[in-house]
């Protein structure tokens, strides 16, 4: 990113920062507050509830908003209390990078420019301490407490408006108990564009929207998407009882969990559930478009009913020798399946995954165990891009965002 006039800002001194939970293998810390001088550009911290933080009063009543500005998309925002910047510019229309919205992955790394923002519980893998040092924030965590500058750092993200536009339900299919495939097919497909590994919002008559990965290939006519019915969800209980020939609103594409095809490395996919449907869209366009590197799957159920589409990727694996897919099951042992947490047949398989690019969907337990393990493989914290699905036994605002 260029600088502009006046961003340097000062120097950053963080003080000590507590640990205050552990999910799984990663912790989540929440932020001291850290000093500066001169230009203020300061982060407070923020009491949150399971990574997710408290509603805190962002003015005095009768006073006006902060305003979040936006130098790349050239806008100002007035942003609610207690909302988040990401919130605030999603609402807003503004193509955000992001991808969990719960400070796991890092895709919304931004750097404060200017202004003071209290920032929530997050994963030191999304942002390190020697980032926020440096006057970086993560906006799916951060809520200002003045007027803002901020600037994301993905800088690979168009800046352009997402495209809604009325859809067709042409198949729906059983894959589990739980999961269905949702076949669409758009009003212009040639309007959506998107990169494999990314989402649309998904609008059914009578519920709230949702967000649902695109497991179809770029270049395919119609769009598959994988939908996993939530107990008491409004969205997936409706979409469970659609029927062919019903519309629907799409609005997308978005997500920063992209494929990055021009990455020379290795490829590691790893999925839970539903997170297959981006992982199967960035393998099979790899495949595809003549990717040589070592692309493996890894795809985490908990009993053999869980699986799906194994015949599929067994089929991609006698056809593409580059491929290698690995189910793995954590409730069964035994029984001609690989059994254990998938984070664990990755760290099996595999001493050193340095310059592998590296793609993981699934609940959040199991991409935070597949996060620390390809850390401790040598995968740099760039090439590791998460997507989160958040699980019915998360609060009720991660439940709010499941895909």
């Amino acid at each position: 990113m260029t600088k502009q006039e006046g961003s340097l800002g000062p120097w950053i001194r963080p003080l000590p920062f507590d640990v205050s939970a552990s999910i799984f293998l990663l912790t989540f810390h929440s932020l001291e507050p850290l000093q500066l001088q001169q230009h203020r550009r300061e982060v407070h911290t923020m009491n949150a509830h399971q990574g997710f933080p408290e509603p805190i009063p962002t003015q005095p009543d009768g006073l006006n908003l902060p305003l979040l500005k936006l130098p790349q998309v050239e806008r100002r925002i007035s942003v609610p209390q207690g909302l988040t910047l990401l919130s605030a510019a999603l609402e807003a229309g503004v193509p955000y990078p992001h991808s969990c919205t719960s400070g796991r992955c890092g895709a919304c790394k931004s750097r404060l420019v200017e202004g003071e923002v209290t920032l929530g519980k997050h994963s030191p893998f999304a942002l390190t301490d020697e980032e926020r040092a440096g006057g970086l924030i993560l906006a799916c965590r951060a809520v200002p407490a003045t007027d803002v500058t901020v600037a994301w750092l993905d800088e690979t993200v168009p800046a352009g408006r997402t495209a809604r536009q009325e859809a067709t339900v042409i198949a729906v299919e059983h894959m589990t108990d739980d999961i269905r495939l949702v076949r669409l097919e758009f009003r212009d497909r040639s309007t959506f564009r998107f990169a494999a590994g990314q989402y649309l919002r998904l609008e059914v008559e009578g519920a709230p929207a949702r967000q649902y990965s695109m497991a179809s290939r770029p270049d395919e006519e119609l769009v598959d998407l994988h939908v996993r019915a939530v107990p008491g969800g409004r969205t997936s209980s409706r979409i469970m009882s659609l029927q062919v020939g019903a519309r629907v609103a799409v609005e997308g594409p978005a997500g920063s969990a992209y494929l990055r095809d021009a990455h020379p490395g290795p490829i590691v996919a790893i999925a839970g559930g539903s997170g297959l449907a981006p992982a199967k869209s960035i393998v099979e366009t790899s495949l595809n478009s003549g990717m040589e590197v070592p692309v493996h799957l890894y795809f985490g159920a908990r009993t053999e009913r869980d699986l799906y589409l194994v015949e599929h990727f067994q089929a991609l694996m006698r056809r593409f020798r580059n491929f290698t897919f690995f189910p793995v099951l954590s409730r069964v042992q035994g029984a001609g399946w690989r059994s254990g947490y998938v984070s664990a047949a990755v760290a099996e398989d595999h001493d050193d995954l340095a310059g592998a690019k590296a793609y993981v969907a699934g609940p959040p337990a199991m991409v935070d165990a597949s996060l620390s393990v390809l850390i401790d493989r040598g995968v740099s914290a760039r090439d590791i891009h998460a997507d989160v699905f958040f699980t019915p036994e998360e609060t009720t605002i991660q439940r709010e965002q499941a895909r």
